[in-house]
């Protein structure tokens, strides 16, 4: 199956409560412009990130907000960051790396909530039923780049909320030579 791939860089998801603490109760994030996922969008507003002595400057923020705060980076950033942060599934936070998140003169402090995101593809419960494949089941995506990959163990995410597309962090995307996006080959492990 031929499906777009897409490098997600470093963002956050804010839950209601942060953007009321960052930005002023009532708030509502700006769309800069809509992601491939329906109702998915990339805001105007920017976070920085900080951990201890070191900070990340100008996050992007990802809308709508959800009902808890999470930061995707890559294992680049973590480093650079001096932390240990997990690789996980998005949403799966418990246990994971906390720090500060600012915008302006206001602040937030985080317990948890940094990850590493799994390699994921979206699909629709149509295409997973195509190809025969439940939620949480695991392939491979081929990239042909300039830099051809093959990377495994890409986590199937299935909701009727979803566009066809699978989703690589800034260090896989710079391993396979994307800038941004491109074509690649989902298959089942064999």
């Amino acid at each position: 199956m031929k499906v777009l791939v897409e490098v997600s860089a470093r963002h956050v998801h804010l839950s209601r409560d942060a953007i009321d603490s960052l930005f002023g109760r009532g708030y509502e994030l700006r769309v800069k412009r809509a992601l491939s996922q329906p109702g998915q969008f990339l805001s105007e507003e920017k976070v920085d990130l900080v951990c201890g002595k070191n900070i990340l400057k100008g996050i992007s923020i990802l809308g709508p907000e959800r009902d808890r705060c999470q930061i995707e980076i890559s294992r680049t950033d973590a480093r650079n960051l001096k932390i240990d942060v997990p690789l996980r599934e998005s949403g799966d936070l418990d246990g994971s790396a906390g720090c500060i998140i600012s915008a302006a003169a206001r602040s937030i402090r985080l317990n948890s909530g940094i990850i590493v995101a799994k390699r994921h593809i979206h699909m629709t419960p149509e295409d997973a039923k195509a190809l025969n494949l439940s939620d949480g089941s695991k392939g491979s995506i081929n990239l042909f780049t300039e830099r051809p990959l093959i990377f495994k163990s890409v986590i199937v995410r299935i909701s009727e909320h979803f566009a066809l597309a699978a989703h690589i962090d800034a260090d896989e995307g710079n391993a396979a030579g994307i800038n941004g996006s491109c074509e690649g080959e989902f298959a089942l492990h064999f």
